[in-house]
């Protein structure tokens, strides 16, 4: 083997420097130093203190991670948090009203029992308030394209879809 004194480019990926990263976070202006090979998933809970965002699959599998970008949901632990830089993020503590209110989704999750052990609904309510504020009154099919993100191992999603609908009625009569 030849040593020719060059440092490999590996060597200047480890050196990196932390870059300032910038976005809105529940309506907030952040800005933070971060390394730029963080995932959202961990600035937002380790950096922010934000942890109703949950640590599950860590693959994208689960949907327990789910955040809003800009209005869409995605896996927070498949998107680094550079992608998100200038970008408006949401999780589950922005949801609800700025007097700490509870969304009717959250409400609905509440009073038609869409939950068990809690670990899954922080990304379902996400999903379904992104789903309903794009289509007020979504079809089966469109609901359960919404939903194919995010798994349940507890409740067998009667009490979930049972909270989404009472959450469409709620926004019937209320538009």
């Amino acid at each position: 083997m030849i040593d020719d004194g060059a440092e490999p480019a590996a060597a200047e990926a480890v050196n990196a420097v932390d870059r300032f990263w910038e976005s809105t976070v529940n309506g907030r202006s952040m800005r933070l130093k971060v390394p730029p090979a963080k995932r959202l998933l961990d600035l937002v809970r380790d950096d922010l203190g934000l942890t109703g965002t949950k640590r599950s699959c860590e693959i994208g599998r689960c949907g327990a991670c789910m955040v809003l970008v800009d209005g869409a949901p995605v896996n927070s632990c498949l998107m680094m948090a550079y992608q998100c830089a200038g970008r408006d993020i949401v999780t589950i503590e922005g949801i609800a009203d700025e007097n700490g209110g509870l969304h009717p989704v959250q409400r609905a999750f509440l009073e038609e029992g869409g939950y068990q052990c809690g670990y899954c609904t922080p990304g379902m309510i996400v999903s379904v308030k992104a789903l309903l504020d794009a289509v007020p009154d979504p079809s089966p099919e469109e609901l359960e394209e919404a939903l194919s993100g995010n798994l349940c191992r507890c409740t067998g999603y009667g009490g979930i879809i049972r909270a989404v609908r009472r959450a469409i009625e709620e926004g019937r009569e209320n538009r």
